[in-house]
This record gives C-alpha cells, sequence and structure tokens, in this order.
C-alpha cells in the first residue's frame, strides 16, 4: 500500500509562501530525494498553476544548477493529478485533471503497489487531512518569519494528535519536521 504524503515548505510562523523561502541545492536535493520515491503527485489548481508556469521551462533551458535542474527533470516526468473546478484542461507533461477529491478514487490510489504519492498543495493537504488520507506529513520549516500569508492548519477544526518519526537540519537553518498521525483509540 502506498503512503500519502503531505510535503510542503513553510515559515517558522506556519506561513506557506513560496516567496519568502529560498530553498538553497541541499533542499532541492531533499526533494528529489523524496520526488524519486514517489509515483503520483497531487495538486490543487493554484499550485500545479505556480509550478507549471516554472519548472518545464527548466527542463527545456537548463539553469546549470544541477539539484534545481534534476528537480525539473523529476517533476515533469512524475504523474501529476490536478484538482480544480476550474481549469479545463492541463498541459504539462503526465498530468491529469479531476474535477473533485473522491475519498474512494484516493483510498484506490493508495491500495495500488508502487511509490508513496505526494500531496503538496496547502488547500489539498487541509482535504486530505479533513478526509483521513494523511500518512505522513513532511513541513520543512525555514528560518523565516513571514508575518502573514496562507497558514497552513488555519482550516483544520479538530484536533489532531501527531507522533514524530524523524526530524533533519541542513545548513540554511531549514529543519525538516516528520510526523504520522497518531491512531485515535
Amino acid at each position: 500500500m502506498r503512503k500519502l504524503i503531505a510535503g510542503i515548505n513553510m515559515t517558522l510562523d506556519g506561513f506557506c509562501d513560496h516567496t519568502a523561502i529560498n530553498p538553497d541545492d541541499e533542499i532541492h536535493e531533499h526533494y528529489n530525494g523524496l520526488l524519486r520515491n514517489s509515483g503520483t503527485l497531487l495538486y490543487g489548481r493554484i499550485t500545479y498553476q505556480l509550478m507549471e508556469s516554472y519548472w518545464p521551462s527548466v527542463v527545456k533551458n537548463p539553469s546549470g544548477n544541477a539539484p534545481m535542474d534534476e528537480f525539473a527533470l523529476i517533476i515533469d516526468n512524475i504523474e501529476k493529478i490536478v484538482f480544480s473546478r476550474t481549469l479545463q484542461h492541463v498541459d504539462w507533461n503526465n498530468s491529469i485533471l479531476k474535477n473533485q477529491v473522491i475519498k474512494d478514487e484516493i483510498l484506490e490510489l493508495k491500495r495500488q503497489t508502487g511509490k508513496d504519492m505526494l500531496v503538496g498543495s496547502p488547500s489539498l493537504i487541509i482535504t486530505m487531512i479533513r478526509l483521513g488520507l494523511v500518512d505522513e506529513f513532511q513541513l520543512m520549516v525555514h528560518p523565516v518569519v513571514a508575518g502573514s500569508g496562507l497558514a497552513l492548519f488555519a482550516h483544520i477544526d479538530d484536533r489532531i494528535e501527531l507522533k514524530l518519526l524523524r526530524t533533519k537540519t541542513f545548513s540554511s537553518g531549514a529543519i525538516l519536521l516528520c510526523y504520522e498521525p497518531k491512531l485515535r483509540e
């Protein structure tokens, strides 16, 4: 059975804002490994459009930065499922469009053999949490206080207890926190 991993970059004050952080080579290498171990990416419209607007151009015109160029190639080739009620089509390589999240469809994907699934959109992470589908959280906390923005857990109403699996500190000061939800007794 494949795990559904919620992986995201965030600031120390809990905001998901890609403009507030500057991932270095070491962090790109971490995400390269995570993507290599993932068979499917799940995106919401906003994150998909953000990623699709940048990474395919790096595939066509490499930056010369090996970890970034490798990230671009890996993410270009991985299966991407985009959930959106407004998009009419998706053009990025290996992308398919779904207009709604259906719990049974995600459970069926999890039951398949193969590499884990990765969800990396804040709103979609919340949806997957509410449906009880997240098996692991990988939160990359950067040493930045943004002061405002999109708070990852702002729309969670119920208490969720987590078990720490591991941590990793990066030379930039970012810390990876890996948790799994504790089973309710």
